[in-house]
């Protein structure tokens, strides 16, 4: 996408005096056709404070009913990673909230969570935000200049490693693996070697997974080489990777940091952490672990608006 396009129309748009505007004209007055269907939506990059940043995920405002058909095909359509689509409040003020990725809908996603909470606060939404979910209730509260996303931990073990896991990461057989209900990571010593890794996607797509594991997190104590000079420093880094949801891999993910946050807290003795995750493109957050509960604290900016006709 490029930069704030407002009223911008995508696929299936069809211009003003299109055919179907001009049949209707010479069948002469009285002769209506039906309007066609239009969605709102935003294009969000989540995690970061600059456009062309972090994560981005594109929302689909709570204007029109939807059929989950239409959900997943809109998702294709955007082809970001995740598109979020935010119910309108019910008399308790709670939304409905899902996220499907191009291919498939998923349990959990923190990126497109936050990337739907800025959208709504821009369209004057009351605070706080409180969204039902597949994985339970969660909540959007302002935290300074940045959102902080209210999500439960993702439970974990250490396991041996599927089979072709680590061969397919292009990672030595030393790796420590350890598993979650929703996300895996694969501890390395050193941030370069995360920022280094060119993984085999069609072998990474064959390895099993636990059910609902949704994809792996390499990472690593400490901050990126090539950090900025000046540039803050983190407490740890990591890449998620997730053809088993048709995301190779995804910029920077919230979900997974319901894993890495925990477990790294736990490792380091600290609750609260700061983390950049990402290969070309990355973005920042902080995580603080709160029992069964994860804060992730970040920052979005709006880069499209748009209206997407539907077909039929």
């Amino acid at each position: 996408m490029g930069k704030s396009v407002e009223g911008a129309e995508v696929a299936g748009a069809v211009e003003s005096g299109s055919a179907g505007s001009r049949h209707a004209e010479s069948e002469g007055a009285g002769a209506e056709l039906p309007l066609p269907r239009e969605v709102d939506y935003r294009v969000i990059d989540a995690f970061t404070e600059r456009p062309f940043a972090g994560n981005p995920a594109a929302v689909v405002l709570p204007r029109v009913a939807l059929t989950d058909q239409e959900r997943q095909a809109i998702a294709a359509e955007m082809n970001l990673s995740e598109t979020a689509f935010p119910g309108a409040p019910g008399s308790d003020g709670v939304r409905e909230l899902r996220w499907f990725t191009p291919t498939t809908e998923v349990s959990l996603c923190g990126h497109a969570t936050l990337a739907a909470a800025h959208a709504l606060l821009e369209e004057g939404a009351a605070e706080p935000l409180r969204f039902r979910s597949i994985s339970g209730p969660l909540q959007v509260d302002r935290e300074g200049d940045a959102l902080r996303l209210d999500f439960p931990e993702d439970p974990y073990r250490e396991a041996a490693p599927p089979a072709g896991l680590l061969e397919a990461l292009g990672i030595g057989s030393d790796a420590l693996f350890v598993t979650g209900t929703r996300c895996a990571l694969v501890l390395l010593d050193d941030p370069g070697r995360v920022q280094r890794l060119r993984p085999d996607m069609a072998a990474l797509a064959q390895v099993s997974l636990e059910p609902g594991v949704m994809g792996v997190s390499a990472t690593a104590p400490g901050s990126w080489p090539d950090a900025p000079a000046g540039a803050e420093p983190t407490d740890f880094v990591s890449r998620f990777f997730g053809p088993w949801v048709g995301v190779d891999e995804d910029p920077v993910t919230g979900m997974a940091h319901t894993l890495l946050g925990p477990w790294w807290s736990r490792r380091l003795g600290r609750s609260e952490l700061r983390a950049s995750q990402g290969g070309s493109r990355r973005g920042r957050l902080t995580v603080r672990t709160r029992g069964d509960r994860v804060d992730l604290v970040g920052r979005a900016v709006t880069v499209a608006r748009g209206r997407l006709r539907l077909p039929g």
